[in-house]
Protein backbone atom coordinates (compact mmCIF):
# COMPACT_ATOMS: atom_id res chain seq x y z
CA UNK A 1 0.00 0.00 0.00
CA UNK A 2 3.14 2.30 0.89
CA UNK A 3 4.77 1.92 -2.33
CA UNK A 4 0.90 1.68 -4.21
CA UNK A 5 0.82 5.67 -2.67
CA UNK A 6 4.66 6.78 -3.19
CA UNK A 7 4.32 5.64 -6.86
CA UNK A 8 0.94 7.38 -6.86
CA UNK A 9 2.89 10.96 -5.56
CA UNK A 10 5.37 10.32 -7.48
CA UNK A 11 3.35 10.17 -11.06
CA UNK A 12 1.66 13.21 -9.81
CA UNK A 13 4.59 15.13 -8.84
CA UNK A 14 6.28 14.31 -12.17
CA UNK A 15 3.11 15.29 -14.30
CA UNK A 16 2.97 18.28 -12.47
CA UNK A 17 6.56 19.19 -13.52
CA UNK A 18 5.92 18.19 -16.82
CA UNK A 19 2.94 21.26 -17.47
CA UNK A 20 3.71 24.13 -19.43
CA UNK A 21 2.40 27.63 -18.24
CA UNK A 22 2.04 30.31 -20.44
CA UNK A 23 0.94 33.59 -19.72
CA UNK A 24 -1.20 35.73 -21.69
CA UNK A 25 -1.62 39.20 -21.82
CA UNK A 26 -5.20 41.07 -23.00
CA UNK A 27 -7.22 43.18 -23.28
CA UNK A 28 -10.46 43.90 -21.15
CA UNK A 29 -13.16 44.11 -23.92
CA UNK A 30 -16.01 41.55 -23.61
CA UNK A 31 -15.17 39.30 -26.42
CA UNK A 32 -11.41 38.84 -24.92
CA UNK A 33 -13.30 38.22 -21.15
CA UNK A 34 -15.16 35.30 -22.55
CA UNK A 35 -11.67 34.12 -24.18
CA UNK A 36 -10.39 33.83 -20.35
CA UNK A 37 -13.70 32.23 -19.34
CA UNK A 38 -13.53 29.51 -21.95
CA UNK A 39 -9.99 28.61 -21.77
CA UNK A 40 -10.51 25.26 -19.32
CA UNK A 41 -11.88 24.03 -22.92
CA UNK A 42 -8.43 24.69 -23.90
CA UNK A 43 -6.91 22.69 -20.88
CA UNK A 44 -9.30 19.89 -21.28
CA UNK A 45 -7.74 19.77 -24.89
CA UNK A 46 -4.10 20.27 -24.54
CA UNK A 47 -3.87 19.15 -20.87
CA UNK A 48 -0.27 19.40 -19.97
CA UNK A 49 -0.45 23.21 -20.84
CA UNK A 50 -1.89 25.34 -17.64
CA UNK A 51 -3.09 29.48 -18.82
CA UNK A 52 -2.16 32.47 -16.68
CA UNK A 53 -4.16 35.68 -17.53
CA UNK A 54 -3.10 38.93 -17.42
CA UNK A 55 -6.16 41.60 -18.46
CA UNK A 56 -5.82 45.00 -18.47
CA UNK A 57 -7.36 47.98 -20.15
CA UNK A 58 -6.44 49.34 -23.90
CA UNK A 59 -4.27 51.78 -23.17
CA UNK A 60 -2.49 50.01 -20.03
CA UNK A 61 -1.71 46.32 -21.96
CA UNK A 62 -0.70 48.52 -24.59
CA UNK A 63 2.46 50.33 -22.97
CA UNK A 64 3.16 47.08 -20.66
CA UNK A 65 3.11 44.95 -23.85
CA UNK A 66 5.53 47.22 -26.19
CA UNK A 67 7.54 47.71 -23.31
CA UNK A 68 8.30 43.79 -22.00
CA UNK A 69 8.34 42.85 -25.81
CA UNK A 70 10.87 45.57 -26.92
CA UNK A 71 12.97 45.21 -24.07
CA UNK A 72 13.28 41.31 -24.57
CA UNK A 73 11.82 40.43 -20.97
CA UNK A 74 9.93 37.76 -22.21
CA UNK A 75 6.68 37.71 -19.41
CA UNK A 76 4.74 37.11 -21.88
CA UNK A 77 4.22 33.83 -24.14
CA UNK A 78 0.95 35.58 -25.93
CA UNK A 79 0.06 39.42 -26.36
CA UNK A 80 -2.95 40.47 -28.01
CA UNK A 81 -1.53 43.42 -30.55
CA UNK A 82 -2.97 45.64 -32.43
CA UNK A 83 -3.15 45.84 -36.35
CA UNK A 84 -1.14 49.01 -36.32
CA UNK A 85 1.66 47.38 -33.85
CA UNK A 86 1.96 43.72 -35.54
CA UNK A 87 3.50 44.72 -38.81
CA UNK A 88 6.12 47.34 -37.46
CA UNK A 89 7.03 44.91 -34.17
CA UNK A 90 7.37 42.06 -36.81
CA UNK A 91 10.05 44.38 -38.88
CA UNK A 92 11.62 44.92 -35.33
CA UNK A 93 12.05 41.46 -34.87
CA UNK A 94 9.68 41.49 -31.85
CA UNK A 95 7.46 38.83 -33.03
CA UNK A 96 7.62 35.08 -34.19
CA UNK A 97 6.96 34.25 -37.34
CA UNK A 98 3.42 32.10 -37.39
CA UNK A 99 4.29 30.43 -41.23
CA UNK A 100 6.80 28.14 -40.00
CA UNK A 101 4.85 26.97 -36.94
CA UNK A 102 2.06 25.91 -39.83
CA UNK A 103 4.52 24.22 -41.81
CA UNK A 104 5.93 22.54 -38.90
CA UNK A 105 2.36 21.54 -37.19
CA UNK A 106 0.48 19.86 -40.32
CA UNK A 107 -2.51 18.60 -38.14
CA UNK A 108 -3.04 22.09 -36.72
CA UNK A 109 -2.98 23.52 -39.59
CA UNK A 110 -5.17 21.69 -41.86
CA UNK A 111 -7.57 22.22 -39.12
CA UNK A 112 -7.24 25.48 -38.90
CA UNK A 113 -7.83 26.53 -42.73
CA UNK A 114 -6.12 29.79 -42.81
CA UNK A 115 -7.28 30.26 -46.34
CA UNK A 116 -10.62 31.36 -44.32
CA UNK A 117 -9.23 34.06 -42.74
CA UNK A 118 -10.86 37.42 -45.06
CA UNK A 119 -7.83 38.11 -47.68
CA UNK A 120 -7.34 41.86 -46.10
CA UNK A 121 -7.45 40.82 -42.77
CA UNK A 122 -5.18 38.65 -43.26
CA UNK A 123 -2.93 40.68 -45.46
CA UNK A 124 -2.54 42.99 -42.66
CA UNK A 125 -1.24 40.84 -40.61
CA UNK A 126 1.67 39.62 -42.85
CA UNK A 127 5.43 40.96 -43.76
CA UNK A 128 7.23 39.57 -46.08
CA UNK A 129 5.22 36.37 -46.87
CA UNK A 130 5.34 35.23 -42.90
CA UNK A 131 2.24 35.82 -41.13
CA UNK A 132 2.60 37.53 -37.97
CA UNK A 133 -0.23 37.00 -35.62
CA UNK A 134 -3.55 35.76 -36.00
CA UNK A 135 -7.01 37.88 -35.47
CA UNK A 136 -8.73 37.35 -33.01
CA UNK A 137 -11.64 39.84 -34.17
CA UNK A 138 -11.92 42.64 -37.01
CA UNK A 139 -13.57 45.77 -36.67
CA UNK A 140 -14.63 48.82 -38.32
CA UNK A 141 -16.90 51.69 -37.22
CA UNK A 142 -20.68 52.80 -37.16
CA UNK A 143 -23.36 54.43 -36.12
CA UNK A 144 -25.76 53.20 -32.75
CA UNK A 145 -28.90 54.76 -31.61
CA UNK A 146 -31.86 54.04 -29.60
CA UNK A 147 -35.25 53.33 -31.40
CA UNK A 148 -36.99 54.05 -28.41
CA UNK A 149 -35.76 57.49 -28.05
CA UNK A 150 -35.70 58.26 -31.53
CA UNK A 151 -39.68 57.46 -32.26
CA UNK A 152 -40.19 59.75 -28.27
CA UNK A 153 -38.27 62.53 -30.00
CA UNK A 154 -40.14 62.29 -33.23
CA UNK A 155 -36.69 61.55 -35.29
CA UNK A 156 -35.86 59.21 -38.31
CA UNK A 157 -32.21 57.63 -38.41
CA UNK A 158 -31.23 58.25 -42.20
CA UNK A 159 -29.06 55.00 -43.21
CA UNK A 160 -25.58 57.42 -43.87
CA UNK A 161 -26.03 60.08 -41.44
CA UNK A 162 -23.80 63.47 -41.13
CA UNK A 163 -22.08 64.44 -38.20
CA UNK A 164 -24.08 67.51 -38.17
CA UNK A 165 -27.77 65.38 -38.34
CA UNK A 166 -25.98 63.28 -35.42
CA UNK A 167 -25.47 66.40 -33.54
CA UNK A 168 -29.09 68.01 -34.42
CA UNK A 169 -30.33 64.50 -32.96
CA UNK A 170 -28.40 64.49 -29.68
CA UNK A 171 -29.74 67.77 -29.33
CA UNK A 172 -33.43 66.94 -28.96
CA UNK A 173 -32.81 63.35 -26.97
CA UNK A 174 -30.81 64.69 -24.03
CA UNK A 175 -32.16 64.50 -20.70
CA UNK A 176 -30.02 64.36 -18.22
CA UNK A 177 -32.80 64.62 -15.75
CA UNK A 178 -33.71 61.55 -16.65
CA UNK A 179 -30.93 59.91 -17.20
CA UNK A 180 -30.16 60.06 -20.74
CA UNK A 181 -27.30 61.38 -23.10
CA UNK A 182 -27.98 62.40 -26.41
CA UNK A 183 -24.65 61.29 -27.31
CA UNK A 184 -21.85 59.18 -26.19
CA UNK A 185 -18.58 58.97 -27.86
CA UNK A 186 -14.77 58.44 -26.35
CA UNK A 187 -13.66 61.16 -24.01
CA UNK A 188 -10.75 58.70 -22.47
CA UNK A 189 -7.57 59.91 -23.46
CA UNK A 190 -5.09 57.82 -25.93
CA UNK A 191 -4.61 57.25 -29.29
CA UNK A 192 -6.71 53.79 -29.16
CA UNK A 193 -9.06 55.47 -27.33
CA UNK A 194 -10.34 58.97 -28.18
CA UNK A 195 -7.94 59.24 -30.89
CA UNK A 196 -9.55 56.23 -32.81
CA UNK A 197 -12.90 57.70 -32.93
CA UNK A 198 -11.74 61.77 -33.32
CA UNK A 199 -9.28 60.56 -36.14
CA UNK A 200 -12.19 59.50 -38.11
CA UNK A 201 -14.57 63.22 -37.52
CA UNK A 202 -11.29 64.84 -38.27
CA UNK A 203 -10.75 62.93 -41.55
CA UNK A 204 -14.71 63.77 -42.72
CA UNK A 205 -14.16 67.29 -41.84
CA UNK A 206 -11.44 67.33 -44.22
CA UNK A 207 -8.14 67.62 -41.43
CA UNK A 208 -5.27 65.32 -41.55
CA UNK A 209 -2.50 64.89 -39.00
CA UNK A 210 0.47 65.08 -41.53
CA UNK A 211 0.73 65.97 -45.00
CA UNK A 212 2.16 64.10 -47.70
CA UNK A 213 5.70 65.36 -46.71
CA UNK A 214 5.09 65.00 -42.78
CA UNK A 215 4.40 68.21 -41.94
CA UNK A 216 2.20 68.37 -38.95
CA UNK A 217 -1.10 69.44 -39.75
CA UNK A 218 -2.44 70.41 -36.47
CA UNK A 219 -3.40 74.13 -37.17
CA UNK A 220 -5.25 73.19 -40.56
CA UNK A 221 -8.80 75.04 -39.99
CA UNK A 222 -10.18 71.60 -40.77
CA UNK A 223 -8.29 69.76 -37.68
CA UNK A 224 -9.53 73.05 -35.51
CA UNK A 225 -12.96 72.39 -36.55
CA UNK A 226 -13.29 69.10 -35.89
CA UNK A 227 -11.49 69.25 -32.74
CA UNK A 228 -14.40 72.02 -31.78
CA UNK A 229 -17.29 70.18 -33.15
CA UNK A 230 -16.10 66.77 -31.32
CA UNK A 231 -15.79 68.93 -27.77
CA UNK A 232 -18.50 70.61 -27.83
CA UNK A 233 -20.81 67.94 -28.97
CA UNK A 234 -19.58 65.87 -25.75
CA UNK A 235 -19.93 68.96 -23.49
CA UNK A 236 -23.26 70.06 -24.58
CA UNK A 237 -24.90 66.60 -25.11
CA UNK A 238 -22.75 63.36 -23.33
CA UNK A 239 -22.24 62.09 -19.82
CA UNK A 240 -20.80 63.74 -17.15
CA UNK A 241 -17.47 62.61 -16.84
CA UNK A 242 -17.15 62.27 -20.06
CA UNK A 243 -12.89 62.28 -20.02
CA UNK A 244 -13.22 58.92 -18.20
CA UNK A 245 -15.06 56.92 -20.94
CA UNK A 246 -13.80 54.96 -23.38
CA UNK A 247 -15.62 51.49 -25.46
CA UNK A 248 -16.65 49.88 -22.65
CA UNK A 249 -17.50 53.04 -20.23
CA UNK A 250 -20.19 53.59 -23.18
CA UNK A 251 -20.74 50.12 -24.04
CA UNK A 252 -21.94 49.89 -20.76
CA UNK A 253 -24.23 53.53 -20.73
CA UNK A 254 -25.48 52.69 -24.70
CA UNK A 255 -26.54 48.96 -23.35
CA UNK A 256 -28.25 50.21 -20.22
CA UNK A 257 -30.72 53.11 -22.53
CA UNK A 258 -29.03 55.67 -21.67
CA UNK A 259 -27.44 56.97 -24.28
CA UNK A 260 -29.39 58.11 -27.74
CA UNK A 261 -26.78 57.46 -29.84
CA UNK A 262 -23.08 56.15 -30.11
CA UNK A 263 -20.64 55.99 -32.76
CA UNK A 264 -17.67 53.47 -31.95
CA UNK A 265 -16.69 49.98 -33.33
CA UNK A 266 -18.72 47.50 -34.83
CA UNK A 267 -17.30 44.96 -32.69
CA UNK A 268 -20.20 46.56 -30.14
CA UNK A 269 -23.04 45.19 -32.10
CA UNK A 270 -22.66 42.01 -30.91
CA UNK A 271 -23.30 43.24 -27.31
CA UNK A 272 -26.18 45.16 -27.66
CA UNK A 273 -28.07 42.85 -29.25
CA UNK A 274 -27.16 39.74 -26.27
CA UNK A 275 -30.03 39.65 -24.20
CA UNK A 276 -27.48 38.74 -21.67
CA UNK A 277 -25.83 41.99 -21.51
CA UNK A 278 -27.80 44.71 -23.10
CA UNK A 279 -31.56 46.22 -22.19
CA UNK A 280 -32.44 47.28 -26.04
CA UNK A 281 -31.81 44.49 -27.70
CA UNK A 282 -35.20 45.33 -29.23
CA UNK A 283 -34.83 49.13 -29.74
CA UNK A 284 -31.28 48.91 -30.76
CA UNK A 285 -30.68 50.64 -34.37
CA UNK A 286 -27.96 50.66 -36.82
CA UNK A 287 -26.54 53.47 -39.46
CA UNK A 288 -22.97 54.45 -41.07
CA UNK A 289 -20.86 56.20 -39.57
CA UNK A 290 -21.42 60.11 -39.82
CA UNK A 291 -19.76 61.88 -42.67
CA UNK A 292 -18.82 65.88 -42.42
CA UNK A 293 -18.67 68.28 -44.62
CA UNK A 294 -15.09 67.67 -45.99
CA UNK A 295 -15.11 64.62 -47.21
CA UNK A 296 -17.20 61.38 -47.34
CA UNK A 297 -13.77 59.12 -47.36
CA UNK A 298 -12.28 58.36 -43.97
CA UNK A 299 -15.16 58.48 -41.63
CA UNK A 300 -15.00 55.03 -40.45
CA UNK A 301 -11.66 52.56 -39.37
CA UNK A 302 -10.65 49.64 -39.96
CA UNK A 303 -9.01 47.84 -36.54
CA UNK A 304 -8.14 44.13 -35.26
CA UNK A 305 -7.41 42.92 -32.39
CA UNK A 306 -4.52 39.90 -33.14
CA UNK A 307 -3.05 37.03 -31.16
CA UNK A 308 0.44 37.21 -31.52
CA UNK A 309 3.71 35.34 -29.83
CA UNK A 310 6.65 37.20 -28.58
CA UNK A 311 9.95 36.57 -29.64
CA UNK A 312 11.41 36.05 -26.08
CA UNK A 313 8.95 33.44 -24.80
CA UNK A 314 10.87 30.17 -24.62
CA UNK A 315 7.06 28.07 -24.54
CA UNK A 316 6.38 29.41 -28.50
CA UNK A 317 4.62 25.55 -29.48
CA UNK A 318 2.23 25.39 -26.15
CA UNK A 319 1.76 29.49 -27.26
CA UNK A 320 1.19 27.97 -31.16
CA UNK A 321 -1.17 25.95 -29.83
CA UNK A 322 -3.36 28.07 -27.86
CA UNK A 323 -3.65 30.75 -30.37
CA UNK A 324 -4.51 28.70 -33.10
CA UNK A 325 -7.39 27.09 -30.51
CA UNK A 326 -8.55 30.70 -29.80
CA UNK A 327 -8.85 32.02 -33.57
CA UNK A 328 -10.13 28.70 -34.69
CA UNK A 329 -13.65 27.73 -36.37
CA UNK A 330 -14.22 25.56 -33.34
CA UNK A 331 -13.72 28.16 -30.96
CA UNK A 332 -15.85 30.44 -32.44
CA UNK A 333 -18.72 27.41 -32.72
CA UNK A 334 -18.44 27.18 -28.70
CA UNK A 335 -18.87 30.94 -28.16
CA UNK A 336 -22.27 30.61 -30.30
CA UNK A 337 -22.87 27.35 -28.07
CA UNK A 338 -22.24 28.83 -24.85
CA UNK A 339 -24.07 32.09 -24.90
CA UNK A 340 -26.73 30.60 -27.37
CA UNK A 341 -26.69 33.46 -30.06
CA UNK A 342 -24.67 34.01 -32.68
CA UNK A 343 -24.57 38.06 -31.65
CA UNK A 344 -21.95 36.84 -29.19
CA UNK A 345 -19.43 35.85 -31.74
CA UNK A 346 -16.29 37.89 -31.97
CA UNK A 347 -16.58 40.17 -35.37
CA UNK A 348 -15.76 41.33 -38.52
CA UNK A 349 -16.41 42.05 -41.74
CA UNK A 350 -17.35 39.10 -44.10
CA UNK A 351 -17.51 38.66 -47.23
CA UNK A 352 -20.90 36.18 -47.05
CA UNK A 353 -22.98 35.53 -44.24
CA UNK A 354 -22.98 32.80 -41.69
CA UNK A 355 -26.01 30.22 -42.21
CA UNK A 356 -27.38 30.61 -38.68
CA UNK A 357 -30.04 27.87 -37.44
CA UNK A 358 -33.98 29.31 -37.38
CA UNK A 359 -34.02 28.40 -33.74
CA UNK A 360 -31.58 30.52 -33.29
CA UNK A 361 -31.47 34.70 -33.38
CA UNK A 362 -29.84 36.16 -35.95
CA UNK A 363 -26.67 37.61 -35.61
CA UNK A 364 -26.78 41.32 -34.78
CA UNK A 365 -26.88 43.93 -38.25
CA UNK A 366 -23.27 45.15 -39.49
CA UNK A 367 -21.93 42.17 -37.47
CA UNK A 368 -20.06 39.50 -39.19
CA UNK A 369 -16.69 37.03 -38.73
CA UNK A 370 -12.96 36.81 -39.45
CA UNK A 371 -14.26 33.38 -40.56
CA UNK A 372 -16.77 30.71 -41.10
CA UNK A 373 -18.09 28.37 -38.06
CA UNK A 374 -17.03 24.94 -38.59
CA UNK A 375 -20.33 23.57 -37.25
CA UNK A 376 -23.88 25.38 -36.03
CA UNK A 377 -24.65 25.68 -32.30
CA UNK A 378 -27.27 23.48 -31.01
Amino acid sequence: MKRLLTLSLALTVTAAQAATTITIATVNNPDMVTMQKLSPEFTKKYPDINVKWVVLPENELRQKVTLDVASNAGSFDVATVGAYEVPIWAKNGWLDPLTPMFAKNADIAKSYNLADIIPGVRKALTVNGNLYAVPFYAESSMTYYNKDLFKAAGLTMPQSPTWSQIQSFAAKIHNPGKGVYGICLRGLPGWGENMAVFSTVMNTFGGRWYDKDWNAQLDSPAWKNAMTFYVDTIKKYGPPGATGNGFTENLTLMSQGKCGMWVDATVAAGFLSDPSSSKITKSVGFANAPVGPGTPKGNHWYWSWNLAIPKSTKKEDAAFKFITWATSQDYIALVAKEKGTWAAVPPAPAPAPIPTPTTRRPPAPSAGWCRAPSTAPT
